[in-house]
Parts: structure tokens; sequence; C-alpha cells
């Protein structure tokens, strides 16, 4: 997940924090390895959450694909066609890839290469490579503006942030951040990209006309450690989990002011957004459980049990159904929006790591890190399907949109 360690959405100590989401629209990764967990995403196929995640806007222009991040060294991108659910020719991209986002309507998939300190543009339509694009140093979270021009890419190591031009390819000069940028998530006008320092409890806006940060917003002490970010679909607050706090911040995004932490589970290190805007939903990795608030009181409801050490979460297109996958304990837990209660866990494979729901919300995808495979669920019954083999140690997965 931003990351996202999404995302899209940041926090991510691999194999069990993993990034990229979606969250209303919102372009967000968390991605995994971040110090401070794309997987935003990012956020944003629609990866409700803190972040894509993943996040893609626009018409869908290539055929439904699932493509699968290896986090191996050398590390591939695996296409899996959903129509038969059979994996494609893995292409080859830099070291430790752990993060992804889709141009929109899908015909350009970047992937950051932490290990390697690049980015690599992926054609979908041939998913042939391009040249590698130098960033910073571990690349572990990126978003893309609503209108697909730029990818905003946060470097852990560097403490900057490297604006690329999608049409050219080409990196911007870098933008300086905080302490250990970890997640990053740009608001649905795309005017402001916010950057969160994990290792510094702030976060940063950036000024996507001019590339400018601005002044830090404070969520957290210094050692609060807040590790994903997620926006609501109207752009009007923004909510930054804090691992270490326990809590989760909104931020009033028209005034870049934090109100009042809101305490949660115990390792906060995940959000995601519902399509409706009414209810966010955190996903605690360390008391095993998922607190809903709501997003017009910031009040938070009781907590839903689910499994062990869960680490991420999408939300179907339709916003019935949220999808849990636990990496301690092998299973994904479902979750009815409407009354959020549990269902029974559906057994995948080892370690689960991330999840992408198809844009018909048919289907999601699980990447199953400790079994070199993907689960295929039905989201209309709740079976898995057989497994996909795939690669050596999968991470991350985005469905074009």
């Amino acid at each position: 997940m931003t990351y996202p360690r999404t995302s899209q959405s940041a926090r991510r100590h691999h194999p069990m924090r993993l990034l990229a989401a979606l969250s209303g629209g919102v372009s967000l990764v968390w991605a995994l390895g971040a110090v401070a967990p794309a997987e935003v995403l990012a956020a944003g196929h629609p990866m409700a959450g803190g972040a894509t995640g993943h996040v893609t806007t626009g018409a869908r222009v290539v055929p439904e694909t699932a493509y699968v991040v290896d986090t191996a060294i050398p590390g591939t991108v695996t296409p899996i066609d959903t129509a038969i659910n059979r994996p494609k020719k893995a292409i080859k991209v830099g070291g430790n890839p752990d993060a992804i986002v889709f141009t929109p309507g899908g015909g350009t998939a970047y992937i950051a290469n932490a290990n390697s300190g690049t980015v690599t543009p992926i054609s979908t339509a041939t998913n042939s490579a391009g040249p590698p694009i130098p960033v910073g140093a571990f690349p572990d979270a990126m978003a893309i503006t609503p209108d697909g021009k730029t990818v905003y890419v946060a470097n852990a190591n560097s403490n900057t942030v490297t604006p690329i031009n999608t049409a050219t390819n080409k990196p911007g000069p870098a933008i300086k951040a905080g302490s250990a940028p970890a997640a990053i998530a740009i608001t649905p006008d795309g005017r402001t990209a916010y950057v969160v320092d994990g290792g510094s409890g702030r976060v940063r806006p950036i000024t996507i006309a001019t590339n400018k940060p601005g002044t830090p917003i404070t969520v957290g002490p210094l050692t609060s450690d807040p590790t994903a970010i997620a926006i609501t679909p109207d752009g009007s607050t923004a909510y930054v989990a804090s691992f270490v706090a326990g809590t989760v911040t909104p931020i009033n995004l028209a005034t870049n002011t934090a109100g009042t932490p809101i305490t949660v589970g115990t390792g906060p290190d995940w959000v995601t957004i519902t399509p409706d805007g009414t209810t966010a939903y955190v996903v605690s990795e360390e008391s095993g459980t998922v607190t809903p608030i709501s997003t017009a009181t910031n009040k938070p409801g009781p907590a839903i049990k689910v499994g062990n050490v869960p680490d991420f979460m999408a939300i179907t297109p339709d916003g019935t159904m949220a999808y849990v996958p636990n990496g301690g304990s092998g299973t994904v837990t479902p979750i009815s929006t409407a009354t959020n209660k549990p269902g029974p866990a559906i057994k995948v494979g080892i370690n689960p790591a991330m999840i992408a729901i198809t844009p018909n919300g048919r289907t999601a995808y699980v990447t199953d890190s400790g079994s070199a495979q993907v689960t295929p669920i039905s989201t209309a019954t709740n079976k898995p399907g057989p497994a996909i083999p795939v690669g050596h140690d999968p991470i991350e997965i985005a469905i074009t949109p």
C-alpha cells in the first residue's frame, strides 16, 4: 500500500506492511519500505484508500488488466488478464519496485523502484518498459494529478518530491519535503499535493501550479510517525493516520489547519474513504481492527475486529463492501459498510498484502506475498478462485481503470 510503505498508499515493513489507492478520485499511493505505507494510494482500480494507493481517472483505453509488482531484486511487474485470470510475461523494471500509478485511461503505468532511485514507465498497450526516469533516493510513494500531466514521487531517503512530466517522462527539479516523506495525496481539483513527512509529524502542502511547498501542518509530535493519508471526494478534508500515536488527524483543506486527533486502534497505517465520502475507515495493524469515522462529525464508531496484522483495505466501487487483507492470518475479511459488520474470513495464501477490485466491482484480487501468487475473490459470493502464480514476492497490485 503509499507505500504506501498507499496509496495510496508509505509505512511498510516487508512483508507485512503493505500500498495504493483510491479515495473518491484522489490520487494516492502508499509504498513498501518507507521508514516513516503508495500503500496510498493513492490513491486511488478503484482502490479506495489512503491511498491507489493507486488513483486513476478518465475513460479506459486498454483491456482490464491487473498489474502485480514483485519486490524481488531485480524487480518485475506481471500483467494478469482479468478476463481469464492468466498471467502474461513479466516485465523487468528496477530494483525493489514498490509503488504503481496509472495515467488517466490506463495507457501508461509508472513503477517506483526504491533501490534504484528510478521510476519505470510501462506502456500498457504493449507491456513494454521505457527508459528509467531518475528521481531521488528510495522513492516509495507516488500520486498522479487528475489531468494525468504530472506524477509526484516521494523520495524517503532524499527528503524530496520529484515531479515527472508524463508527456516527456522527464523529471523536474526536486521539491524539498520534510523528514522521510512516506505518503502523498492530491486534491480532486488537482491544485495541491499533500505530502506526509513520516519523520517529522507533519504534512506538507505543495502547490501544483508552481511546485512550491507551503507551510507544514503539524499532525502530531515528532515521534507520532504519520504513515498514510486520504482525502474526501469533495476535497474538503484530509485524514492522516499516525502509527505510533494511534490517532487519525483531520485537516481542513480550505485553511490547512489540523483538527483534534481522533483515537483509533493500535498502529493505524491505512485510511480509506467511501465513494460517497461519508465514512473514513482506518486499518490498525497492531490491534487487528478497523475503525469507522463519520466525516460529518469526526467521531469514531465501534472498532471492527478483523484478522491478524491487517495492513490495507479496498472498497467496492458501489461502496457497499470493504475488503481487508490480514497478513498474519492468511485471510481477507469482508465488511458490510451498511452495518459495519465483518463477514466470515476468506482463506487465501500466505501473507496477503494488498487488494485491488475491478472497475465493475465483481472481483477482488489479493497479492499473497508469501505464496508468490494472486488470489481472485468473487465479490458476489466471497469465494476465492484458483490462485494465479506470479513472480517471487508480489506485493503491490493495481488494475487499469
